[in-house]
């Protein structure tokens, strides 16, 4: 309870992590178990175990890393094999689940995990992509023309309305 509380929640609360994960659930609908297995994967090694920078300084986010002190402490040593977020390579990395982690990966930022785990999900095999709609709280599929230009016509708009407000 404490690690889901403490360790998981608080993150939420962070704009850029939401979307992060969010990008995560949106690129599993439709996806092959394969697919499914790659971003199964990264969550363990971002939102579980992930590292990232600020202000030059290595620091850590995942709830695994933040409700086990050993493993924080291990984790930000020159011990483990750091490397940057890639989804492509996090996604097939083994880990263990009984021991400290061998390798972590580090991000810059959530905006860019967000970005890279976008690029990823659009090389997936499905033939489609999805959109959240926040004001209607639906997923859409966007598998038609028409539905791709409605969805980019309600971008173009979203964007001319906060240019007028700016």
């Amino acid at each position: 309870m404490c690690h889901e509380l403490l360790g998981h929640v608080p993150l939420f609360a962070d704009h850029d992590f939401a979307e992060f994960s969010h990008a995560i659930g949106l690129a599993s609908l439709g996806a092959s178990d394969e697919f499914i297995k790659q971003l199964a994967t990264c969550y363990w090694f971002t939102v579980e175990f992930g590292l990232t920078r600020e202000n030059g300084d290595i620091k850590a986010y995942g709830a695994g890393l933040l409700s086990s002190f050993g493993e924080l402490e291990y984790s930000l040593s020159d011990k483990p094999t750091v490397l940057p977020f890639d989804p492509r390579v996090a996604g097939n990395t083994d880990y263990p689940i009984t021991e400290y982690q061998p390798t972590y990966f580090v991000t810059d930022s959530f905006q860019d995990s967000t970005r890279l785990m976008r690029e990823f999900a659009a090389q997936s095999d499905r033939p489609f992509t999805v959109h959240y709609n926040a004001y209607t709280q639906t997923v859409e599929v966007l598998d038609t023309v028409e539905k791709i230009v409605r969805f980019a016509d309600q971008v173009q708009q979203s964007m001319s309305d906060r240019k007028s407000v700016v």
